[in-house]
């Protein structure tokens, strides 16, 4: 990997746009709208501080992740800050990785990294600058459409996190948690390859562990993001927060086969 101590004025140009989301705008706006217009505004739930949304393509996953958007959907300019915090898919990372880029790019624009906030984590313990785990990642970018159709103007703090401690996701968490104009997404989906039934009991299993605030009793055969969202799991019990489902289904209610299933869900932290 091609770690550095120092950030940069080049942008991260997007890596699955046109695979796991529709490549131009217009596109894509529709897709992202298409979704959110499906989740009633009685299920809203503005008083998330963080959501936990799953990553998938859009036509997998795109309404469970649009289920854990929506209750934001009237908030507008006052949120001004987002942390997105995804796992590491295909690049072996020690501990977190905040990119050197200083950009990230959708075909819905330009969306700034938040310099102020990445100078005051860098020097953290298990955290690093890397654009390597960030260059072909989705579990981050795949957030961003649905955060630029719902806020017209936002800085970013994507964390990449690789093998790291709860605990050490969890003090991330601390230094970035700040106020009302800040909010944290952990991206993750839930079980991966099991037949439907399976996949059902696992995943219903894992829910129960991520509204308990068990965070010990999750691993990778339980959620592809695990690390982050133990983190956040480990923060919640911390502090007292309560994190509730919003809503749960897996690939073969969606759009794919029921011998091998990928699972999603949503769930809203409040603060």
């Amino acid at each position: 990997m091609n770690s550095t101590d120092k950030f940069s004025n080049h942008v991260r140009e997007p890596a699955v746009a046109g695979l796991f989301y529709p490549g131009t705008a217009t596109e894509l706006r529709a897709s992202v709208e298409r979704c959110l217009a499906q989740i009633p505004g009685d299920a809203a739930t503005p008083q998330a501080k963080a959501i936990i949304a799953p990553h998938a393509g859009y036509v997998f996953s795109g309404t469970v992740a649009a289920r854990a958007y929506a209750g934001w959907r009237d908030l507008g300019d006052p949120i001004s800050r987002v942390v997105v915090l995804g796992p590491s898919h295909r690049v072996y990372l020690r501990g977190m990785a905040l990119p050197a880029s200083s950009a990230f790019i959708t075909p819905l624009g330009r969306v700034d990294i938040d310099r102020e906030l990445a100078e005051r984590v860098r020097t953290m313990p298990d955290v690093v600058i890397d654009d390597t785990p960030h260059a072909a990642e989705h579990s981050i970018e795949v957030q961003l459409p649905f955060l630029q159709t719902l806020f017209r103007n936002f800085e970013l703090l994507p964390v990449v996190v690789g093998d790291a401690r709860a605990t050490s996701v969890a003090r991330l968490l601390e230094q970035v948690w700040g106020g009302p104009e800040t909010r944290i997404v952990i991206s993750t989906d839930l079980s991966h390859y099991q037949n439907y039934t399976a996949a059902n009991a696992i995943d219903s299993a894992t829910s129960a562990a991520i509204r308990t605030l068990q965070y010990e009793a999750i691993g990778p055969e339980q959620a592809c993001g695990c690390m982050p969202l133990r983190g956040l799991l480990y923060y919640a019990r911390e502090h007292g927060l309560r994190i509730d489902e919003l809503a749960r289904c897996n690939s073969g209610d969606t759009a794919g086969p029921r011998d091998q299933v990928v699972g999603y869900a949503a769930y809203a932290l409040h603060d």
